[in-house]
């Protein structure tokens, strides 16, 4: 016999014969009993008719729209979301989060959980703005109720950023990891390992914005933090020091959209000005390979071998070296790489070219916020191109496009500017042919007369 739907257990439970033993608190309690067990132990198809049958003997016992209501359809709702049932998911947080306000108000507490389950919903969806909204909401009334630095609105916070990065609010999204810095260090202390997980999510945040010098600070941080980590230091200190050395790598290829800022380089051995190439470039920062080669002597000493961050370590010096042109020291580590990541079971990881420097044009849509795009209009240029064993790119020609012949010209030249890591066929580098790149520019709008 098929499992009853929640709308048919519920009309089943409503027309029951007038004889029939009304539900108690006990049935209810054994039965979340038993989602609970089904659920925590991530057995969600068996929980799921357990989740649905509570929220239908909440509703005979005590009403279709009682308060009462509110958790069971939580769990529910949470049942379908880690079953990847998303719109069930949201029609049932949205009916807990209106029995919530329409019960108790929008300063309930009982509406902290659905809202966030709401959130969580719209962002797995890429219901971005929505997701924004809700999250918001769930965080404000998180912050009311539990203090402005509590730590439970992490799991908030996080999805949150998610969206507001994907709508390109940039400013919103810094804030708002540096809150979850602030949080942690409220909560935990500026040393406990607890700390490392906001302050990486922001230094990569920074990365991913240009912003080298502020990641580089940030890195560092965590560098100090996860020394302190007992006997889990010598694995946490291998993320931190990677993202020193790629943020001086990219600094040097890529320039750096802020001023250098003071922070703590762990090392430096001495202050000095920086120092640039003929062509007018950063020099590659040797504090970078200094960061890599620790991390291959903190990885030769952890037993047993971790093949996959050593393989990453090893790419990452790979392309530490290729961004320096010792061509032969890179390669070197190319194939040390592959051969761990064979052992580790996939060298995906260099089955396919990888950019490693590309800085886009000034007009490129990248460069600018969502809200400065107003009055401008969006062209695209897709550039191919084939990428050199050596990492250069060659053959760079427009494929299709709708810009300009002086916008394409600015995409091409930024195009053979680029480096990448080549691809590695058996532990080879190797030429990559068709190679492609879409770049979408903004042009202002002409006048209307």
């Amino acid at each position: 016999m098929k499992r009853l739907k929640l709308p048919l257990m519920i009309a089943a439970a409503v027309l029951a014969p007038a004889a029939a033993l009304a539900v108690t608190d006990a049935d209810r309690v054994s039965v979340y009993r038993e989602f609970r067990a089904a659920f925590d132990a991530h057995r969600y198809p068996d929980a799921l008719p357990l989740a649905e049958k509570l929220v239908a003997l909440t509703q005979e016992q005590y009403g279709a729209n009682n308060r009462a209501l509110v958790s069971p359809l939580s769990n529910l709702g949470t049942t379908q979301y880690r079953m990847g049932d998303y719109k069930d998911a949201e029609d049932t947080y949205l009916r807990s989060v209106k029995i919530a306000a329409d019960t108790g108000g929008n300063a309930d507490r009982l509406l902290l959980r659905p809202l966030q389950g709401l959130g969580a919903t719209y962002y797995a969806t890429r219901q971005y703005e929505d997701a924004s909204v809700t999250l918001q909401r769930a965080l404000n009334l998180s912050r009311n109720l539990d203090g402005l630095l509590n730590p439970g609105q992490m799991t908030i916070l996080y999805p949150l950023i998610g969206s507001l990065v994907n709508l390109e609010r940039h400013t919103e999204a810094d804030r708002e990891f540096q809150y979850a810095v602030r949080v942690a260090e409220s909560a935990w202390g500026s040393t406990d390992a607890r700390l490392i997980r906001p302050v990486d999510h922001y230094a990569h945040w920074l990365e991913h914005m240009g912003r080298y010098p502020s990641a580089r600070a940030a890195y560092a941080r965590e560098l100090t933090v996860a020394e302190g980590a007992g006997n889990r230091a010598a694995r946490l200190v291998i993320d931190p020091l990677l993202g020193i050395a790629r943020t001086y790598r990219l600094e040097a290829m890529n320039g750096s959209d802020e001023e250098a800022i003071q922070y703590v380089d762990p090392f430096a051995q001495t202050a000095g000005p920086a120092v640039f190439t003929q062509h007018g470039l950063r020099a590659m920062n040797p504090d970078g390979e200094k960061a890599l080669l620790l991390a291959l002597q903190t990885l030769d000493k952890m037993r047993p071998v971790d093949h996959q961050i050593r393989g990453t370590t090893l790419m990452e010096l790979g392309d530490w070296y290729l961004c320096a042109d010792q061509a032969d020291k890179s390669l070197t580590r190319y194939r040390d790489a592959w051969k761990e990541f064979q052992q580790a079971g996939s060298t995906a990881a260099l089955d396919v070219p990888r950019q490693l420097a590309y800085r886009a044009p000034s007009s490129s849509a990248s460069r600018s916020p969502l809200a400065e795009r107003d009055n401008t209009d969006e062209h695209s240029v897709e550039a191919t191109f084939t990428v050199k064993r050596d990492g250069h790119t060659a053959n760079v020609i427009t494929n299709t496009s709708d810009a300009t012949a002086a916008q394409q010209r600015f995409v091409l030249t930024a195009v053979r500017r680029a480096r990448y890591a080549p691809r590695l066929q058996n532990g080879e580098p190797v030429d990559t042919e068709g190679v492609t790149l879409l770049e979408k520019l903004l042009s202002k709008k002409p006048r209307q007369p």
